[in-house]
């Protein structure tokens, strides 16, 4: 297996221009990940968002949160959504995308600027709120793409960008396709 190598910070910070441009109003899925377990990753072509199991097959219901006082599911981060130029940026390779742990992935811009909490977005038949739960790099993330990365999406600039992505909750069920349009509501 090929060692894996991280970039560095200022590396990471040459590519935010890119991540600048990302569309505005109208962007596209690039990816869709089911999280069946632990550290399990499936990409899926299409997957159905519902209201009260979030996106089927994943298991956002069942492990729970650390950040609701009775450890359950948290509806506001039912959605994870990163920008798909900085997990191009970040991971190197389409093959290492899935293990930030995202459900979705899209090329827009994801800026409180952008689309502020409350935002609502759809995708397919569906449709998410953004919420105001921040998501932000943690401990697995800085060993998955280095302490640079995790210093990159937290800097202020990375928050004000989003760069580690949002949360959101699903507001209308229905189906989410690799390559559908996401526009806002």
């Amino acid at each position: 297996m090929q060692a894996v190598t991280y970039m560095s910070l200022s590396e990471l910070e040459a590519g935010l221009e890119y991540i600048r441009q990302s569309p505005k109003d109208a962007g596209m899925v690039k990816m869709i990940v089911r999280r069946p377990g632990d550290d399990a990753r499936e990409n899926v072509e299409s997957a159905e968002l519902d209201l009260q199991e979030g996106l089927i097959g994943d298991n956002w219901k069942t492990r729970g949160s650390r950040r609701t006082p009775d450890g359950s599911a948290n509806f506001e981060a039912q959605i994870t959504v990163m920008n798909a130029r900085t997990i191009e940026l970040l991971a190197r390779s389409e093959e290492r995308w899935s293990l930030a742990g995202d459900q979705l992935y899209i090329d827009m811009d994801l800026s409180d600027g952008n689309i502020p909490p409350g935002t609502r977005l759809e995708i397919g038949s569906a449709v998410i709120e953004v919420s105001s739960v921040p998501h932000t790099g943690c401990k697995k993330f800085a060993e998955r793409y280095g302490t640079d990365a995790v210093k990159f999406v937290n800097s202020p600039e990375g928050k004000r960008l989003r760069l580690r992505g949002i949360n959101a909750r699903i507001v209308q069920a229905g189906r989410v396709r690799v390559g559908d349009t996401v526009k806002k509501v």
